[in-house]
């Protein structure tokens, strides 16, 4: 087998690998609909994928269209992968492999719901769709096969992790969530067993932290309280989806200023944990005396280890997806043929109107029924002389043996080429 795609898809990538949370941050695009909107201007489907470490835009068009949009946009930052790259990158996605915190389950999600997205917002197209879906079966396909997310840690759980290895324990400690999301709901779930003294939720909604305090045993508090709160707290983690920081630099050195007893000269430490993509907490946080902030950078050290308790897993994982990658590639030639097919169709749907005409006219066609009949026969006989044609036009694409599937079309075609020429002029029914 050619293992070549044959038509264009690319995928602009940038991930924790190459770039640090502020990058990250940079290369977000904050209006994701806009975004969308203007690339459906230059490519046939797009899909964006944009979580807390990483940004993904895949693309029916080519590598260089892509490069030339994002640059466009003042963006240069991306690595843009083709072809069958383009697939093996989305496998290893879906399947945990490519991820920060190797094995987490998230990213089917995200995925999910950045395809109803470019579905929603009409910018996606059978072949975007076809992947994407692909390579979430494939990804819970990994995960049913190996061991690869037994005990795997979010980010949000690797958030508490980093705060306990700081800390040197969680034990009787009061720790302040800020965000009800899926990240709020994934720290928080791992903070409930860690024996603490109090687990504090706020929320822009205060019905959504309610929900998500009585789902851990923890109290609800209103965002308008934050600074009060984070003055109780030894941990703040902070995850909202909030387009802006909320918890600012002078406001929080004024609450520092009641972190301490009467006879202490600085205040008693707090950490922040601000794992938000954008970041939660304005810049310059980390000067007030006795916070220490730490990022999604930071949580690195969790994420090396744990890779190092799954390689083999991961392994395991990659042997998969070298098989699926296969019969990926065989889906998407296939989808390919689909243009070469339409060639033959609009051939063979000139021939058979051009035809059909003709009888009905010999006949002094008037009745309806004869031309009704006179129309169904000659649809039912095209479909039939081309059906093993169709088959191994569509055969010669999975193998990756375009050239072939192309002059099977043109060996059909070539003793009738006006009708290929004019078939755009009479109106078509296309391939079924």
């Amino acid at each position: 087998m050619d293992n070549q795609v044959y038509t264009p898809l690319a995928v602009a990538s940038l991930s924790h690998h190459d770039a640090s949370a502020t990058d990250l941050e940079e290369a977000r695009f904050p209006d994701e609909r806009a975004f969308l909107s203007s690339a459906r201007e230059h490519f046939r489907g797009v899909l964006l994928l944009q979580t807390c470490n990483r940004v993904e835009v895949l693309v029916q068009g080519t590598q260089g269209a892509l490069s030339d949009f994002l640059t466009s946009l003042g963006r240069r930052e991306f690595r843009i992968l083709e072809g069958v790259e383009v697939l093996r990158h989305l496998l290893d996605l879906a399947a945990g492999i490519d991820s920060m915190i190797v094995g987490e389950d998230q990213i089917i999600g995200q995925m999910k719901t950045a395809l109803a997205l470019a579905k929603e917002a009409g910018v996606s197209s059978n072949l975007v769709e076809i992947c994407v879906e692909k390579a979430i079966h494939v990804g819970i396909q990994v995960r049913r096969r190996t061991n690869i997310n037994r005990g795997a840690v979010s980010i949000g759980s690797a958030a508490v992790q980093l705060a306990e290895n700081l800390l040197g324990g969680l034990g009787e400690k009061h720790i302040l969530v800020i965000g009800s999301g899926e990240m709020g709901m994934l720290v928080a779930q791992a903070l409930s067993a860690r024996g603490l003294s109090a687990i504090y939720v706020a929320n822009r909604t205060y019905e959504r932290a309610v929900a998500l305090a009585e789902k851990i045993g923890g109290r609800a508090v209103n965002l308008k309280d934050l600074y009060h709160y984070i003055q109780l707290s030894d941990v703040v983690i902070s995850c909202t989806s909030a387009p802006h920081p909320i918890i600012h630099r002078e406001p929080l050195r004024e609450a520092m200023k009641e972190r301490r007893w009467p006879l202490d000269q600085r205040p008693r430490p707090i950490i922040i944990i601000d794992i938000a993509q954008p970041r939660d907490v304005e810049e310059g946080v980390s000067s007030v005396d006795g916070v220490s902030v730490f990022s999604i950078d930071d949580l690195r050290v969790v994420s090396e280890n744990n890779l190092a308790e799954r390689r083999a897993e991961a392994e395991r994982a990659r042997a998969f997806i070298g098989e699926e990658l296969e019969q990926f590639i065989s889906l998407v030639n296939r989808i390919a043929a689909d243009d070469t097919l339409s060639l033959l169709y609009t051939w063979a749907e000139a021939i058979r109107i051009r035809e059909r005409d003709r009888a009905i006219h010999r006949l002094s066609g008037d009745d309806p029924r004869v031309r009704e009949v006179i129309d169904d026969l000659t649809r039912v006989m095209v479909k039939k002389l081309l059906s093993d044609a169709t088959l191994s036009i569509r055969g010669c694409a999975e193998r990756g043996e375009i050239q072939a599937a192309e002059g099977m079309v043109r060996a059909i075609t070539q003793g009738d080429g006006r009708c290929l020429r004019e078939g755009g002029k009479e109106g078509t029914d296309g391939a079924p």
